[in-house]
């Protein structure tokens, strides 16, 4: 693994967290949403993240961890080359019903939909979310910081 490997890798975590929290925060500024244009309340979304495979790895060189989980620590197979966001899904909980007859979202019995939001699990997605993004950002600040000694020993 080299030094653009490791920043490539960072920089996969940081685009994907971000997707992650623009999602997030989405979901909390329409917590309270009962009627979208498509006419029913907001669904809560989703980002689904994956394993970027080194190109290695589609030229067919086994995954060094199979599906049974017992990988080895052994050299030879494929690297990770990070994480990707390969979309946003919607939730599919039911919806919060509350009774509340004079709202003019009101079913026929006098329920609201409400969105299968709850912002206090948003909340702590969010936190970490945002830990993993500076997780992402220390981790590029450390190559950084190792590829200078590097340097600096190498002009010594």
């Amino acid at each position: 693994m080299g030094f653009y490997d490791s920043i490539d890798i960072s920089a996969s975590g940081l685009t994907a967290e971000r997707l992650a929290m623009d999602v997030i925060a989405n979901n909390i500024a329409n917590a309270q949403t009962t009627r979208t244009p498509q006419g029913g309340p907001f669904k809560r979304q989703l980002v689904v993240f994956a394993q970027k495979q080194a190109a290695a790895q589609s030229e067919g060189i086994p995954d060094p961890i199979p599906s049974d989980g017992q990988g080895s620590a052994g050299g030879g197979g494929a690297s990770i080359d990070g994480v990707q966001a390969v979309g946003v899904v919607q939730d599919t909980s039911p919806d919060h019903l509350v009774y509340e007859p004079g709202n003019p979202d009101a079913d026929g019995n006098g329920y609201v939909h409400y969105p299968n939001v709850q912002v206090v699990k948003e909340m702590v997605d969010l936190m970490a979310a945002s830990r993993a993004y500076e997780a992402n950002v220390t981790a590029i600040e450390q190559t950084k910081t190792l590829s200078g000694d590097v340097l600096n020993v190498l002009r010594a």
